[in-house]
């Protein structure tokens, strides 16, 4: 069947109205096109935002900053330690700047 012979939410069945009525019947028909069938889990508020935080975290840590980054998100030095655990691995691994590698010594 084609979706597009939904024209209003009121030809859905009352437990689907409510989410057209959220998101728009635009968005609940791409939503059908994309997800019909399958189960889909949405994120609570809190969750989404933990995202966010870590990824600024991630984007903020330098190395040292753990204090600071601490105070400003208000979170543990542990937590910030958790957080950017997989960053300071790379920056701990990384060359430092102006250091040969042995493969540039061998050439």
């Amino acid at each position: 069947m084609n979706i597009d012979k939904l024209t209003s939410i009121d030809q859905l069945r009352d437990d689907q109205k409510e989410l057209a009525e959220t998101i728009g019947l635009e968005a609940y028909k791409r939503l059908i096109k994309n997800y019909g069938g399958n189960q889909l889990y949405i994120q609570q508020t809190d969750s989404v935002l933990k995202d966010v935080r870590d990824k600024e975290i991630n984007e903020k840590f330098d190395g040292t900053n753990y204090r600071k980054l601490s105070l400003e998100y208000g979170i543990s030095e542990m937590t910030i330690r958790d957080i950017v655990s997989d960053k300071r691995k790379r920056l701990r691994l990384a060359p430092i700047e102006g250091q040969m590698s042995f493969e540039e010594e061998s050439k």
